[in-house]
């Protein structure tokens, strides 16, 4: 979930010129010939050929394995050392994690429903068997002996010291000095957590409602997005299908002249998937009684143990603090917005309205085309998305000196993925392989209807020296191309392309010795957005984005004084933007620390109202069905969004603002101590070393306008 002026350095004509022909380098032979004979990836990429059944024995097989592997460690007590108990864990760990996400990621993508139901079922084996194997009491004795064994062994590295440290924690976490009763009821409810996680994604992943207009009420949205729709005929009349997809959903609520239609939109967006409110208030409930059990006052601060921010308070008064900031700026968007809707209207300029939720984004779309002339349907005839992948890439590999090369037959899922082998050119003469990249960019039925990364296999070493490489997919969904053009992404999409390769880049630029410790999802998650949101301000750069922009007919930049009314409108309604991500921050960390039952509904509402400053217009919405990150991975952790930027915004304004000119300097800085390193070494450590003094939150506050 991913923003809106920074001052852009003025290059002279000879520099800018050369760094966009770097930019474009890919689409020329002038690298690619002289070492394409040798490109020949070490790794073959995945096999995706699986049928249902194959989905469930090789899952199957998986977990009787690593029962078998369990059960020798266990009976190790007395003999246990690095060479046979370590090592055998660190192998499987790292020959079958890839395995098992491959299996359990189409459940995420696969056009076939027998394959989603298969993968669907893997994951649900594959997260119970974990929870069973993380509670045994007899593995977990074998490891503390080891670790403690091991605490002042001088001969193991950093990494085979942190791994054990590591392993011995996440037992403790999870209960295992606590009494067998209580173990047991641990057990419980984590299987329960996990199902109603793997339920809570199935019933989005599959859902199909929609909502039918007339072509009078679509008035004011693109005639492309309209003719995407599904037509069903009804007494005479032709009905439009909107689907609650972000190239259906998006550009009704942010065109569509009536406000009714507008607000119709909304409210079937937020109303989708009723059956998983129940899912999240159990969930709300059984987290609460695993945080008691486990001696924390409450979830999120049992969540936030192993985070940057380490307690609720911390991340209570970072919140409220930028809230306290935001608000004023907000009130006063508000009022802007408020007089543009009352002249659209015809109301008199001190006439009493209502600003309400459903229509933010037309009047915000609205302001930016009357005020700063930003016409976000002319400026995405710029950004083609074959050329801007192209530039996106070429980008990626000046900063980071890599090279991509497209897979003419790709082995992926479905025919419209993109594969991509990735290299590092450190030394040119012996460009080093660094993994496998796939895109799945269009929307269809059944597949993840948001944009994600998603980390299949991790990169690391064996004992033996041998490397084994990464392989990463983002997953997005983006319009599809019509008879008369190709898909065209508006300047928010470039946004969020560059934002999830940059997820994809943390994963393929990893240099780890432990799968373990290996890309994004082994950093901490309220530093995890970090890298992506970083190279998000990329793409308010003017000389950047001129050379990421070729118009689909002619081929022609961005005008000058289209790039200049863009990047003057990064921030405007910034305050609103950022108070909406806090509505939903506050939401989760309230939801997550309250003793007493929540009324779930009431909090989504109230506090959207008094914290985001939009009017519910008495309408009780429940967004929070769809609010999957907090069932699935970011519950007591959504502030990271905001945490993060932090960061992000010190990175780009310490070590790259103003640097067109040479990016690649500071970008194989960048890369070889926060890329690289993954897990292995903490973030402030890293963070610390590349800036050379300790992080802060000026350069955050000066790129929103709150200095």
């Amino acid at each position: 979930m991913l923003f809106r002026h920074p001052k852009t350095s003025l290059l002279t004509a000879t520099t800018l010129l050369s760094s966009i022909a770097f930019y474009q380098l890919r689409n020329s032979s002038t690298l690619t010939s002289k070492y394409m004979s040798k490109l020949t990836p070490p790794q073959a990429p995945p096999n995706w050929d699986f049928t249902s059944e194959e989905i469930l024995s090789k899952t199957d097989q998986y977990l009787k394995e690593a029962k078998e592997l369990d059960d020798s460690i266990a009976a190790k007590f007395d003999t246990a050392t690095i060479d046979n108990v370590f090592h055998p864990f660190v192998e499987f760990s790292n020959k079958n994690n890839g395995l098992s996400n491959q299996l359990t990621f189409l459940q995420h993508v696969s056009s076939d429903p027998k394959l989603r139901e298969a993968s669907l079922k893997a994951d649900q084996k594959i997260r119970e068997f974990g929870i069973e194997s993380g509670l045994r009491v007899d593995v977990f004795r074998v490891f503390n002996k080891l670790y403690l064994d091991n605490l002042d062994n001088k001969e193991l590295n950093h990494e085979t010291k942190k791994y054990l440290e590591k392993i011995d924690h996440e037992y403790k976490r999870d209960g295992l000095n606590l009494p067998e009763e209580t173990r047991d009821k641990i057990k419980e409810i984590q299987k329960e957590l996990s199902n109603l996680s793997i339920e809570f994604s199935k019933n989005l992943g599959e859902n199909v409602d929609f909502i039918k207009f007339t072509k009078d009420e679509l008035k004011g949205v693109p005639e492309d997005t309209i003719n995407q729709f599904e037509t069903v005929e009804e007494n005479g009349v032709t009905l439009y299908k909107m689907t609650f997809k972000y190239p259906d959903i998006i550009p009704v609520t942010k065109y569509a002249k009536n406000p009714e239609t507008r607000k119709r939109a909304f409210l079937g967006d937020q109303g989708k998937a009723p059956e998983n409110e129940k899912l999240l208030i159990k969930a709300v409930k059984l987290r609460n009684e695993l945080s008691d059990i486990l001696g924390y006052s409450n979830f999120a601060n049992y969540i936030l143990d192993e985070k940057m921010a380490k307690n609720d308070t911390t991340v209570f008064k970072f919140l409220e603090d930028l809230k306290e900031k935001l608000q004023p700026l907000g009130l006063k968007e508000i009022e802007a917005l408020k007089d543009l809707k009352r002249e659209e209207l015809g109301l008199a300029k001190d006439a009493e309205t209502d600003y309400y939720v459903w229509e933010n984004r037309y009047y915000d779309n609205l302001y930016l085309e009357q005020k700063y002339k930003v016409n976000q349907e002319l400026i995405a005839e710029y950004f083609p998305l074959k050329s801007t992948i192209d530039k996106m890439l070429g980008f990626y590999e000046n900063l980071f000196n890599l090279q991509f090369v497209e897979s003419e037959s790709p082995s992926a899922w479905h025919e419209d993925v993109k594969q991509f082998a990735v290299w590092q050119l450190d030394n040119p003469e012996s460009p080093e392989f660094k993994g496998w990249l796939y895109m799945d960019l269009h929307p269809r039925d059944g597949k993840y209807g948001h944009a994600a990364n998603f980390g299949l296999y991790s990169g690391f070493t064996d004992f033996n020296g041998k490397r084994s490489h990464p392989v990463t997919a983002l997953v997005c969904n983006f319009s599809k191309p019509t008879q008369d053009k190709p898909s065209l992404l508006k300047h928010d999409e470039v946004v969020t392309l560059y934002h999830e390769c940059g997820h994809g880049l943390h994963d393929l630029l990893g240099n780890v010795q432990y799968s373990k410790f290996h890309g994004p999802g082994a950093s901490k998650w309220d530093f995890v957005e970090a890298p992506s949101q970083f190279l998000e301000y990329f793409c308010w750069s003017k000389p950047l984005i001129k050379s990421f922009s070729s118009h689909y007919k002619t081929g022609e930049q961005l005008s000058d004084d289209l790039v200049d009314s863009l990047i003057a409108s990064k921030h405007v309604n910034g305050g609103l933007f950022n108070l909406r991500q806090l509505h939903f921050g506050l939401f989760d960390m309230k939801l997550h620390t309250s003793k007493e039952e929540v009324d779930i509904a009431k909090l989504w509402n109230d506090s959207r109202q008094e914290i985001a400053l939009v009017s519910n217009g008495n309408e009780v919405t429940k967004g929070y069905n769809s609010f999957n990150h907090i069932m699935g991975g970011y519950q007591a952790g959504y502030y990271g969004y905001l945490w993060s930027q932090v960061f992000a915004a010190d990175i780009y304004y310490t070590l790259f603002k103003n640097k067109e000119s040479d990016l690649q300097t500071p970008g194989k800085l960048y890369r070889d101590i926060i890329l690289a390193r993954g897990g292995a070494y903490d973030e402030n450590d890293n963070l610390k070393e590349l800036l050379g003094r300790e992080p802060n939150s000026e350069n955050f506050s000066k790129e929103l306008g709150l200095n």
